[in-house]
């Protein structure tokens, strides 16, 4: 039983190291990380604008982005790449496609009454390498009735997530919608900001979100922490340094006091990754340098987590709650990918043939894959 095993897990290792070697060779591979919407609801001169900052060629293209963390995983990725590819203008020109469906919802509605909106303005940004998402800059606008008092927003399913902004009033609502959600009725005139509880349990699932199954690259680095030891106190030192780290910066770059930017701490982000991989093929156990280096390792990627935030901002005065609910939606999503590991693994995690036949190769294949990152990361 116990050479079968290690015979399928050496074929395993074998094709993995195969596939990520294929991967290497690839040329011009890029991440399209799904980003969500940001819309700015206000009222000007008597109409209601929604600004929206979108990627319009993935909701051109019909990918389901309630699904899929990355274009490229998508099953109509091609057409994708074909719309990304194309000039600026010609996405601007088809953009008013969308709007058919959206109306049809309706995307807005005032007072309990379906609004039509109308497109009035689009920016689509030139010179974006074809490579990389692009967010365009859309205004929608509607008439709104002289004594109309609430408004409600419905996000379409399969678009993703919508983070809704109200500008222009005091106590502006901020909310985060996933695809097909519908906000509350949102009061024209302000006063609908949340309050802190509600603050809070909003953004822990934007947090698990950046986690599971967007933030891929965290997932290996706590795996990279899970795969050292077969004991649970290193996995604990390791994990609470790591939490303590990217907590501080996580406020640090959300409050504006740090910024880096992101062509240093991603590249960075994939060679803790190595770090941590490379580091467990030739130690089988917790030395007394590690939980530091992991510390520092955690102010990186809690830079990279203040960067998701920076992307759609804190709700003005629950900045506290907000900030505590999408550290703890981190959390959760790190102990879930360490309870998947373990139930995957844990069972053999006591065998004399773990590390070799479970935890060095699946390091390795760690290790390949963050070298990747890092690379392109830096020169593609």
């Amino acid at each position: 039983m116990r050479a079968t095993f290690l015979l399928v897990s050496a074929k395993l290792t074998h094709l993995l190291a195969l596939s990520m070697l294929l991967l290497l060779l690839t040329p011009g591979l890029r991440a399209h990380e799904v980003q969500p919407t940001v819309a700015d609801l206000a009222v000007v001169e008597g109409q209601l604008v929604l600004d929206l900052r979108v990627n319009l060629e993935a909701l051109l293209a019909g990918i389901d982005l309630d699904s899929v963390a990355d274009t490229d995983n998508a099953e109509n990725a091609g057409d994708y790449d074909d719309l990304r590819s194309l000039p600026a203008a010609r996405i601007a020109d088809r953009a008013p496609e969308l709007l058919a469906g959206w109306n049809a919802l309706p995307l807005l509605s005032v007072d309990g009454a379906a609004v039509a909106l109308d497109s009035a303005a689009i920016t689509v940004p030139k010179d974006v390498d074809p490579e990389l998402p692009r967010a365009s800059a859309w205004r929608l606008v509607a008439d709104l009735p002289g004594r109309a008092s609430q408004v409600q927003v419905t996000w379409p399913e399969g678009a993703g997530a919508l983070v809704l902004r109200q500008q222009g009033v005091a106590e502006p609502y901020t909310g985060y919608l996933a695809g097909g959600g519908t906000s509350p009725e949102i009061t024209v005139s302000g006063g609908d900001a949340q309050n802190g509880l509600a603050t809070f349990v909003g953004y822990v699932p934007v947090g698990f979100d950046h986690i599971l199954p967007k933030g891929l690259d965290h997932i290996l680095f706590v795996l990279g922490l899970f795969f050292l030891s077969t004991r649970l106190r290193p996995l604990v030192w390791q994990v609470s340094a790591f939490t303590l780290a990217h907590t501080v910066t996580l406020a640090l770059g959300a409050l504006g006091w740090v910024n880096v930017p992101g062509a240093i701490v991603e590249p960075l982000i994939a060679a803790s990754i190595v770090y941590v991989a490379v580091e467990n093929i030739f130690h089988s156990g917790l030395n007394r340098w590690r939980p530091l280096v992991i510390f520092g390792f955690g102010l990186l990627h809690g830079l990279g987590f203040a960067s998701v935030l920076g992307e759609f901002g804190l709700p003005a005065g629950q900045f506290v709650p907000a900030l505590i609910g999408f550290n703890i939606g981190v959390e959760l999503g790190q102990l879930t990918v360490i309870a998947i590991a373990f139930v995957l693994v844990g069972w053999v995690m006591k065998r004399d043939w773990y590390r070799r036949a479970i935890a060095v190769p699946a390091s390795c294949v760690i290790a390949a894959v963050g070298a990747y990152w890092f690379v392109e990361r830096v020169f593609l």
